[in-house]
Order: structure tokens, then C-alpha cells, then sequence
């Protein structure tokens, strides 16, 4: 058996939907195992095109889906995005889409302290998406948290809902808002419940049965390294850990199962929101890449940030995150491109770094160092192998290579999910 993590290695929006969609057609089970549905993964299969925020890009091929329970689940999304697919035709139920029983649950009032914070933050604001991740994420690790196990006892939640009351009546408060409507609260759950509870699963027996039947398990994470709440540009970061050894303790099946981690780079960098970003280009070559990349945000629609390739940034993601091979995305954008930068460095003042000081003072002031390399004028969109592009961008790919200390093992050329280029087989390993 070889089974395949996959995650971001920048800061997210890599195109690691169209990875986990083509590596979904021979895994056995996909996996989400952290976040919420602020992430967006996109899949274009043929003329259609599938915008998933919370369920595994894996349900679009028909793979037994699991929502793991690292990710945080806001129930009415949920049924908002399973009936928008099935609309589509995309055929989900509980027979090939399962949710951990122990998922923690957002719930409204998660999503109203967000966007207070956020409003109230100021020059402070992080960049949230308001749907109330990071304010889940503090109930589950503060013990107050309702699960998806919850909702089959709703009967049972006075002690639980006394200690929720107790700690965000306060805060909201603060804010000038009313208490918690508790009834309402209850009224809410006992009406979405009847339509989670037939996903709800022990889905750590149902992993493990899967690895003692030598089955393929693809794991796919959300965000990306750098957004990471430990290893990331704190605090402008996710509130989960995003990197590879998250998919054992979100998913309940040991650290040996992780297997083959595949990070997913762009082949120049983009971020959305609030943060540091070295290699930002705030001029018509930063707008030249967002247009032909067509750089918005999934989930938010926002306009994501675009600049050159960090291999600082990437090198640091793929130590800390155990990668094995990376996923080269999006190298079509920059067919046309005279000369074309790599930063390999970075400089505060007279004092080189090879890597991204922890501070965010630090982070604002690092200057880039660049290496520049000469572009090319032919195509690549659409390649499927290595004699499909041209020289200079192979070349390109290699030097990525060099810089990140890490191997290429697939190239996507187009949001097509055929249009890859395989250099080595994630499930063979």
C-alpha cells in the first residue's frame, strides 16, 4: 500500500483541488483532515467546473470521501454545498461521503465573533474570512466545543451549552451584543441535524479498516504551509496546522500511514489577505500574472496578491512539512516572460538570511535577493510530457529543483485535469 499526502507548500490557492482530483481516480479513500470550508480548491473536468470549499475533491470522481475530524464543519454549509453539487450531478451520500462523528462544529455564533474581531481589529485585521474557523477551533481546544456526535443528544447539551454561554456571552458583550439565544441555538441544531447524522461516522475505524485492506488513502490538506499556525507567517496565519504530520491526528490513522508527501507549488508565489510576502510585485508584472493566472480567491473572490517564485519560502515548507516531491502548477503563466526571477535569499539591512525570520517586524523588512533567468516564448499550456516544453522552461523546473531541495513529481500545465506531466508516481513509493 502506498498512500499520498497532499498539502500547500506556499500560502495556499496552489491548485491542489486539480492534483487531488487527478491522483483521486486511483486512491480508494480521499481524506480532509484540518481547516474549515475557508478553503477552495477548484476542479475543471471537461466543460464543467466544480468550486468544493468543505467537502474532499475526491466526491466529484465518486472516491469514498471523509471529513476528518481536524476539520471543523460548519453543518448548514455543509448542506448548501452538497445540494449545489448534486445540482451539478455529482451523486453524494452516505454511503461514499463520510463525517467524523467527533468533528467539532461551526456554528453562528462563531461566525458573529469573527467578524466582530475583525471589524474591531482595525490596522490589526488578519485577514480572516469571517466563517468562523479560528473561533471554533478556540472552543474545541477550550473543551466547549458541540461535535457532530452532539446532535444526537441534544437533549443532553445544558452543561455543554452553560459553558459555551458562559465564555461568548462575555465577549459579546464586550462587543455590545446580545447573549447567545439558546433556544434558537437549539431549535437550529435539532433542524440541520436529521441531515447530518446519516454522514456522521467512527471514520477512524473506517481509515483503519481501509489500511489493513491495503487500500490507497490520499489525504488532502487546506491552505498551504506558510498559513500554517505554528510554522507560518504568524499572525497572519489559518488557526490549524496545515502541514503533512496534521493528517494523522485529523483523520485517526497513525503517522505511518501519511506516506508519500506531495506539496503543491505554483510556479511563481501568490497570497491573499493580510501578511508579509517578500517577492510581492505591486506593478504590471504582478498584474500581468494575476490576469493570466487568473488569481482570485475561491472561497472570498478576493484578488490574491501575485510575485516571483520564493525558494526560500518553499525550501522552508518542505523541511518543516517532511515533503517528498512537489507539484509544479500554473508554469503556463509564465510562457512570454523575457526574464524571469527566482528569489533565493533574503537581506534586513547588511544580514543575509536562507530562510524566513519568526518575528512579523522581520518579515515586513526582509528584502529579496534575486536570480534571474531568461524566459521563453513558446507555449507550454497542455503539455502532457517533458518533450512538450520548450527548453529554458525545463530548465526553470530544474533550478526549482536545485534551490528547494526537493524533486519535482508532477507539472500541471492548465486547470485540465489531463494536462499533467507525471515525473514520478506518488502511489508507486
Amino acid at each position: 500500500m502506498a498512500n499520498v499526502t497532499v498539502i500547500g507548500a506556499q500560502w495556499g490557492d496552489e491548485g491542489k483541488g486539480k492534483i487531488v482530483d487527478w491522483l483521486a481516480s486511483r486512491a480508494d479513500v480521499v481524506v480532509r483532515f484540518q481547516g474549515g470550508h475557508n478553503a477552495g480548491h477548484t476542479l475543471v473536468v471537461g466543460d464543467t467546473t466544480y468550486k468544493l470549499s468543505l467537502l474532499p475533491s475526491g466526491i466529484v470522481r465518486g472516491t469514498l470521501s471523509v471529513i476528518g475530524n481536524g476539520v471543523v464543519l460548519d453543518p448548514w454549509h455543509f448542506r448548501d454545498e452538497v445540494t449545489k453539487l448534486k445540482g451539478q450531478g455529482v451523486e453524494i451520500n452516505p454511503q461514499n461521503l463520510h463525517i467524523a462523528e467527533n468533528a467539532p462544529l461551526i456554528l453562528p455564533f462563531h461566525r458573529d465573533l469573527d467578524g466582530l474581531r475583525e471589524e474591531a481589529a482595525g490596522a490589526g485585521k488578519i485577514g480572516t474570512t469571517g466563517r468562523g474557523i479560528g473561533p471554533a477551533y478556540e472552543d474545541k481546544v477550550g473543551r466547549r466545543a458541540i461535535r457532530v456526535c452532539d446532535l444526537a443528544h441534544l437533549d443532553d447539551l445544558d452543561a455543554q451549552l452553560d459553558r459555551i454561554c458562559a465564555h461568548h456571552d462575555a465577549l459579546r458583550a464586550g462587543f455590545g451584543k446580545p447573549p447567545i439565544d439558546r433556544q434558537r441555538l437549539l431549535d437550529d441544531l435539532m433542524d440541520i441535524a436529521a441531515y447530518i447524522l446519516p454522514f456522521s461516522k467512527p471514520v477512524w475505524v473506517t481509515l483503519n479498516k481501509a489500511k489493513r485492506d491495503g487500500k490507497r488513502v490520499l489525504f488532502e490538506g487546506a491552505q498551504g504551509v506558510l498559513l500554517d499556525v505554528d510554522h507560518g507567517t504568524y499572525p497572519f496565519v489559518t488557526s490549524s496546522n496545515t502541514i503533512a504530520g496534521t493528517a494523522s491526528g485529523g483523520s485517526g490513522l497513525g503517522p505511518s500511514s501519511v506516506g508519500f508527501v506531495l506539496g503543491i507549488v505554483k510556479a511563481y508565489t501568490t497570497r491573499v489577505g493580510s501578511g508579509p510576502f517578500p517577492t510581492e510585485l505591486e506593478d504590471e508584472t504582478g498584474q500581468r500574472l494575476g490576469e493570466r493566472g487568473h488569481e482570485f480567491g475561491t472561497v472570498t473572490g478576493r484578488k490574491r496578491r501575485c510575485g516571483w517564485f520564493d525558494s526560500v519560502l518553499v525550501r522552508q515548507s518542505a523541511a518543516v512539512s517532511g515533503i517528498t516531491g512537489i507539484a509544479l502548477t500554473k508554469l503556463d503563466v509564465l510562457d512570454g516572460f523575457e526574464t524571469l526571477k527566482i528569489c533565493t535569499g533574503y537581506k534586513i539591512g547588511d544580514k543575509s538570511y536562507d530562510y524566513l525570520p519568526p518575528h512579523a517586524a522581520d518579515q515586513a523588512r526582509v528584502e529579496p535577493v534575486y536570480e534571474e533567468m531568461e524566459g521563453w516564448q513558446e507555449t507550454t499550456a497542455g503539455a502532457r510530457s517533458w518533450a512538450d516544453l520548450p527548453a529554458q522552461a525545463i530548465k526553470y523546473v530544474r533550478r526549482i529543483e536545485e534551490l528547494i531541495q526537493c524533486p519535482v513529481a508532477l507539472v500541471s500545465t492548465s486547470p485540465e485535469r489531463e494536462d499533467t506531466i507525471l515525473v514520478r508516481d506518488p502511489f508507486a513509493d
